[in-house]
């Protein structure tokens, strides 16, 4: 909504924008109108100049003593008043708001003051983000475009199954034996399970040495040196041997160890395990008949693989792409002694994205490990960074090299069902954070590796930019045999280091600039989250921010950090994770130096936060992301606010400016979680922390790669072993469709209550449910009344519950309730606990009283299903604080109903806040809940099992300072109103969002 200067009559204005024009104009209306404006805040503390800063109130601070509050940030402006005795005049000091002239087309009514519009605007505003979602969730369908010429990606001919063939390879093969080379299935299990858990070689031997162990478990092998016989003779190799090499560079050797990088994908892709999943031709993925709302998610349906296979057509039609997606990352393999490792990961955007970030499935190969030399005996710097640039490309280039030739002319594959194809291997995607960026581009410091903008506009989000021209920087590295000065010029002035013969160089089809994909863990999370933690911490003081964290309510999803986040130091990316959602509720009301109005900063936060979740949607469609942008937009904004609060000069930050390129990299490689890494991060645990673990720290890298050879062995085998106790059979090809954005998940309930027996007078007492009998009687009565033709007024419900007789004296109930994945694509993917609910009560533990624990959740209102219940948006829920889960006992339903009634198995006890509001807070989105009362009293009543969706997060209405009263344990009793979390999980934030 734009505003104008009603001084000099500029137009198109933000509010922050306005504020600025206002606050630095040299137009001498405009500064009258400043001055005015701010003299009518401050009538009683005289007229401010320009350069003035708003001070703080005189006199008393107010509130507590030192002793009491001792953990305040000592000269902090913030969080020093209690509710009692705080100076009176902070309240009557009005906050500073820059003055905006609203004119609209409606005449003089100014829509911002006006809370009815406001709050029809933002329920339309939310609507329509709710149909978007909806289309992103594939709910309306999807409509799949293939690629129009049908030669590509088409087979060749058919081969044995890579199961049928691995067992070809085996010596002496016994078909009566399924465990051949091993002895027995005892034999097998035995050397997997001190191949794949960690023993060691000498554990192993140990273990075997003792009398009669090996004998009476009828072993082939008598200690760790001939099990790695079997392993290394008699096992095909499933994935290819390490090779070792020297490279030279500035007059010294390097080792390089490294397989061939051929052989590696069609290890990936001659897999069975991921045959049925496999991706060979792009596809365009619609949410609409009309084919204008465009979904984006695996690699196959991004503009990347379309627009190269046009290009491969035109040299070679009917090849099959294999999008190879290079990663590499520098890490330490001990806390002490500085041993480092430099691996490369390999994979291909064939295999479906849910499979290669698990790194359980073996979507990842370790392709290399590259020199970890710092080049100490170098002493000029720069000429030490060139070198170490260098030398890293040298041996990028040797590790990549057979893909120039089988990237243009192909070679012919198997997949895991047989079925020959030709293949291009062409370089698609370099995954990694901002130093590797640099180093694969050889683009400077502080510059961006995708495009020019100039580093002192890296804060804007409107600076123009272009993408960097590859061809302008191959032109500049032709220059390499014109001379060392040539060279370097010609390189400067393409924007680039000069590098000799960069890996990316003559790889074909490859543009390197447009393979830097975004980085959600190095760029979000460790980076703009990082920052603006600490931003807000200065904002706000840190004392208030810890206090706030330590009082918020318990739930699934929250991590409970009881000494507070601003101490907190090397926070991982998971951590950073865990604070985004809980980080808008805790500035929510809290008070800014000076008097600083906090609308501002709760728009910048609620912006950035709301980029990071879009960012993750394992969907986009094309209208999502514009949601995206605007979430940016949003940020941008209002971000100058912490320039006036003196936190910032500038927002130069180049992974500020990456959050550009999110949109458009998206639309070309699919989805973020394609190339998160996080991922790779993780595969350094298997591949270089553990793989040292296990050598004796001597020539270690040696000795890492033949394990790291016989680990592999071991879990080819073991589906070799799988596939024939199934029965050699063969699964049919998958289908790909969009990931299911609804989140499926079931619901499940122990066989066993937790406490078989309680009285009704303890779930009164000790779990909190004061009307547990009322309400039990008017849900029994409700339930005998269903199939009423005329349902009961208020009044006869009333009538006809006070005569219910409860047929027993103690129920059992449950403390917890589970929700559990689904495997909803069809990827076989293991089950795990994805949400849960406690309802447990007080108990005694020692000489204490535990307190009860009582979680808030998500109760579905009428919508028969998770899909219907998303569709129908924020009417369809309420949220509710369970008190007790039971069941009714068997024995005892036929004295209440009638046999046509069907009983639910699980039964809840909830207590139940307001429903949702028409909009959430325009500021920071979030809806406000209070409880629900009658009378003084909490309303409660019980609800089946199956209407709870999931658990629910709420975040107290904390105010200006948290009243220090409030624990964790208590802060749902003793806090009156609320704001529901949307940051709890992705599924709440699509509803919410």
């Amino acid at each position: 909504m734009s505003a104008s200067c009603p001084a000099c009559l500029r137009d198109n204005f933000t509010v922050t924008g306005l504020s600025q024009h206002l606050a630095k104009s040299q137009n001498p209306d405009c500064q009258a109108l400043y001055n005015h404006s701010r003299s009518q805040i401050h009538a009683n503390a005289g007229q401010p100049q320009l350069d003035d800063e708003l001070e703080w109130p005189d006199g008393d601070e107010g509130g507590y003593d030192m002793e009491e509050f001792e953990w305040a940030r000592e000269g902090s402006g913030c969080g020093s008043d209690a509710e009692e005795g705080a100076d009176d005049r902070w309240d009557d000091e009005p906050e500073w708001e820059p003055p905006v002239n609203q004119q609209y087309d409606h005449g003089d009514l100014d829509a911002m003051e006006d809370l009815a519009a406001d709050e029809a605007m933002g329920q339309e505003q939310h609507r329509g983000h709710q149909e978007i979602q909806e289309r992103a969730q594939g709910q309306h369908g999807c409509v799949i475009v293939p690629y129009p010429d049908s030669r590509a990606g088409q087979p060749i001919s058919n081969n044995h199954t890579a199961n049928v063939a691995y067992g070809a390879h085996l010596s002496n093969a016994d078909e009566e034996n399924t465990y051949h080379p091993f002895a027995s299935k005892m034999d097998w299990e035995v050397a997997r399970w001190a191949k794949l858990r960690g023993l060691s070689s000498t554990a192993l031997s140990d273990l075997l040495a003792i009398e009669g162990v090996s004998e009476r478990l009828s072993l082939s092998f008598k200690n760790a040196n001939e099990l790695n016989a079997i392993v290394d003779h008699e096992l095909p190799t499933g994935r290819p041997k390490f090779k070792r090499e020297q490279i030279i560079v500035a007059g010294e050797a390097f080792d390089v160890y490294y397989r061939d990088v051929i052989e590696c994908v069609k290890s990936l892709y001659s897999d069975p395990d991921f045959a049925r999943y496999l991706a060979f031709v792009p596809e365009r993925h619609y949410a609409d008949e009309d084919e204008t709302v465009r979904l984006f998610h695996d690699m196959h349906t991004g503009k990347w693989w379309w627009d190269t296979q046009k290009k491969l057509d035109q040299h070679s039609p009917g090849g099959t792409i294999i999008p190879i997606i290079i990663s590499s990352d520098k890490t330490q393999v001990t806390l002490f002694r500085n041993k480092s490792a430099y691996p490369v990961y390999l994979t291909i955007g064939n295999i479906p994205k849910e499979i290669r970030r698990k790194p359980s499935r073996g979507a990842h190969i370790l392709l290399a490990y590259l020199p970890c030399t710092r080049l100490d005996h170098i002493s000029n710097k720069a000429s030490r960074r060139r070198s170490l640039a260098n030398l890293y490309h040298a041996c990028m280039s040797r590790v990549l090299a057979p893909l120039k030739s089988v990237g243009l002319d192909g070679i012919t594959m198997a997949s895991g069902d047989g079925t020959l194809r030709r293949c291009h291997l062409l370089f698609a995607s370099f995954v990694g954070d901002y130093p590797e960026q640099l180093l694969a581009t050889g683009i400077k410091f502080g510059e961006c590796p995708k495009c020019d903008i100039e580093p002192n506009e890296t804060g804007s989000n409107t600076a123009p930019f272009h993408l960097r021209k590859l061809r302008e920087v191959l032109d500049a590295l032709a220059t390499l045999n014109e001379g060392s000065m040539s060279f370097v010029r010609a390189c400067s002035a393409a924007g680039i280091k000069p590098i000799i013969h960069p890996f990316w160089e003559d790889l074909p089809f490859a543009n390197v600039f447009r393979a830097i994909t975004p980085d959600v863990l190095h760029q979000l999370y460790q980076g703009l989250v990082k920052h603006l933690l600490g931003w807000l911490t200065d904002a706000c003081g840190a004392a208030e921010i810890d206090a706030r964290c330590r009082r918020l309510p318990p739930n699934h999803h929250i991590r409970l950090f009881t000494k507070g986040i601003t101490c907190l130091s090397r926070i991982s990316g998971t951590e950073h994770s865990q604070i985004c959602r809980f980080l808008l509720g805790i500035v929510i009301g809290i008070r800014l130096p000076n008097n600083l109005n906090a609308n501002r900063l709760l728009r910048a936060v609620h912006g950035l936060l709301d980029f990071l979740y879009l960012a993750q949607y394992p969907c986009h469609s094309s209208e999502t992301l514009q949601l995206l942008d605007d979430a940016l937009t949003l940020f941008h904004e209002n971000k100058d606010i912490f320039v006036d609060l003196g936190i910032r000069d500038h927002f130069n930050l180049p992974k500020l400016h990456a959050t550009r390129h999110y949109s458009y990299m998206i639309m070309m490689l699919g989805t973020t979680d394609n190339y998160n890494t996080e991922y790779t991060e993780r595969l350094h645990i298997d591949y270089a922390k553990d793989a040292y673990r296990a050598t004796n720290h001597k020539d270690e890298f040696v000795q890492m790669t033949h394990w790291l050879e016989r680990k592999e062995k071991i879990l080819r085998h073991d589906k070799y072993v799988i596939w024939r106790l199934a029965g050699d059979v063969e699964s049919e090809p998958h289908h790909s469709r969009p990931p299911d954005m609804t989140f499926q998940r079931l619901q499940t309930m122990p066989k066993h209550p937790t406490a078989k027996a309680v009285t009704i007078d303890k779930l009164v007492d000790d779990y909190g449910a004061s009307f547990f009998r009322e309400a039990l009687a008017r849900y029994i009565t409700q339930l005998r009344h269903a199939e009423d033709p005329n349902p009961l007024h208020e009044r006869a419900l009333e009538i006809l519950a006070r005569d219910i007789h409860l047929p027993f004296r103690t129920l059992p109930v449950f403390h917890r309730i589970k929700w559990v994945s689904v495997d909803a694509r069809g990827h076989g993917d293991a089950t795990v606990t994805l949400d849960s609910v406690h309802a447990r009560p007080q108990r005694r533990s020692g000489s204490g009283l535990l307190p009860r624990r009582s979680d808030t959740v998500l109760v579905n209102l009428g919508a028969n299903t998770d899909a219907e219940a998303v569709s129908a948006g924020i009417e369809a829920f309420r949220v509710g604080q369970v008190r007790v889960v039971f069941s009714l006992p068997s024995k005892s339903l036929p004295l209440l109903f009638p046999p046509t009634v069907q009983v639910p198995s699980h039964l809840a006890y909830i207590e139940w806040f307001s429903p949702f509001a028409l909009a959430p807070d325009r500021h920071h989105g979030l809806y406000k809940v209070s409880r629900s009362l009658l009378g003084g009293a909490k309303v409660a009543s019980i609800v089946p099992l199956s209407k709870i969706v999931r658990s629910a997060h709420l975040l107290p209405n904390f105010g200006a300072v948290v009243p220090r009263e409030w624990s964790s344990d208590t802060v749902l009793d003793d806090c009156n109103t609320f704001w529901l979390n949307s940051y709890l999980d992705r599924y709440t934030y699509c509803i919410f969002k």
